[in-house]
């Protein structure tokens, strides 16, 4: 078959992304993307970013005048498993979360992008993990600080409550589709986002940041 003329053989990935799952959308006629806990990805080819989040915050942020844009899926490690919140742990934590913004936000630009056109939206936070600390709130207040002090424009958001979210987003239109989940048919979610939690608080202890 002449993969010209079959669009589900094309694959135009931005290099480091190959690692990312793709599946070609019968239903909206193009390429998504689904990202997983700790991932993110960035598209310029009229790609669709599909994720599903509990506890977890993702930022969907494009160049709204190169189409150009990507989501990222992070939570902020607590090191609950040591049974203390310092201020020593906030900052490196926060640092987690500084990076899954700036590896994002540096990719767009590195494609062009430009920080003046940047529009951004918020989804996740919900309160799905049975835990004596709020994962949700932390990582809400975490992303909404960090916004605010990058001066970027937040042009919508869907955070916190008692429910995980199914988000899909369209970078080139900068459309983004959510579905509130009001229960799960198995926990897959949950040990999903328990294991990533876990993998965090071990490299907060070990000192390391690099996510990505």
């Amino acid at each position: 078959m002449n993969t010209a003329s079959d669009p589900t053989k094309l694959s135009r990935v931005i290099p480091g992304f190959e690692g990312i799952k793709r599946y070609w959308d019968h239903k909206r006629q193009a390429f998504s993307a689904k990202l997983l806990p700790g991932e993110y990805y960035v598209t310029g080819s009229g790609e669709i970013i599909s994720t599903v989040l509990g506890s977890c915050v993702a930022a969907c942020v494009r160049d709204k005048a190169l189409r150009i844009g990507g989501m990222n899926h992070f939570m902020l490690p607590i090191c609950a498993h040591i049974g203390v919140w310092e201020n020593t742990h906030n900052n490196l934590a926060t640092r987690y979360g500084s990076f899954a913004m700036e590896h994002l936000i540096n990719t767009i630009m590195k494609q062009g992008g430009k920080r003046n056109n940047l529009e951004v939206k918020l989804f996740g936070g919900g309160s799905v993990l049975n835990t004596l600390m709020d994962i949700g709130d932390r990582n809400i207040q975490f992303v909404k600080d960090y916004v605010r002090t990058e001066g970027l424009h937040v042009v919508s958001e869907d955070l916190a409550g008692p429910y995980p979210r199914k988000v899909i987003y369209f970078p080139a239109t900068g459309r983004a589709l959510v579905k509130r989940l009001r229960s799960l048919h198995n926990d897959t979610l949950v040990q999903r986002e328990q294991r990533y939690r876990y993998v965090l608080d071990e490299q907060l202890v070990k000192g390391d940041v690099d996510l990505f």
